[in-house]
């Protein structure tokens, strides 16, 4: 008796335990096949990339591979003011992104700034750092329950200091 090859069925049904890169979805695989592992990796690791004082007032916020047509970009953003500090110490991330992971994978840093939003002007002269922004700061006082509501505020300042 032979075997049909073009059936809709599978016959190789793996049984028990998959392999990750099977469980995982379909665009997440796209990513991490685009070198999306540098960009997380950056991430976790950026406090011991650009320093104590550069990470207060950066953090990266895309990675972009070389192509044909372009060079592989990191774009960070920058608080207002501190350009020129970041500016001047490219090359050293540069050289510590490259150290990090070994090859060379960051070519060229683009620069964005922001405000910082974080500071509320309460009077003509006093800034103060809220603890949350106001729309969440409006719902966690809408909660009823005291425990939740201390709990919500406590992990908007964890969110905070990170």
């Amino acid at each position: 008796m032979q075997f049909k090859k073009y059936t809709k069925q599978r016959n190789n049904g793996n049984q028990g335990l998959r392999s990750f890169k099977d469980t995982l979805p379909k665009n997440i695989k796209k990513v991490i096949k685009k070198k999306g592992h540098i960009y997380s990796e950056t991430l976790s690791n950026w406090k011991y990339i650009v320093g104590k004082n550069l990470f207060e007032v950066c953090y990266p916020k895309s990675f972009k591979n070389s192509n044909r047509f372009g060079v592989s970009t990191l774009q960070i953003m920058v608080r207002r003011g501190h350009e020129i500090d970041l500016e001047y110490s490219k090359k050293d991330i540069i050289n510590n992104m490259n150290n990090f992971f070994g090859y060379n994978v960051v070519e060229k840093i683009k620069l964005i700034s922001f405000e910082d939003e974080r500071k509320v002007l309460l009077d003509k002269n006093n800034y103060v750092e809220s603890e949350t922004n106001n729309k969440y700061q409006n719902r966690i006082n809408d909660v009823k329950n005291e425990k939740i509501k201390k709990s919500l505020i406590a992990l908007s300042k964890v969110f905070r200091k990170k």
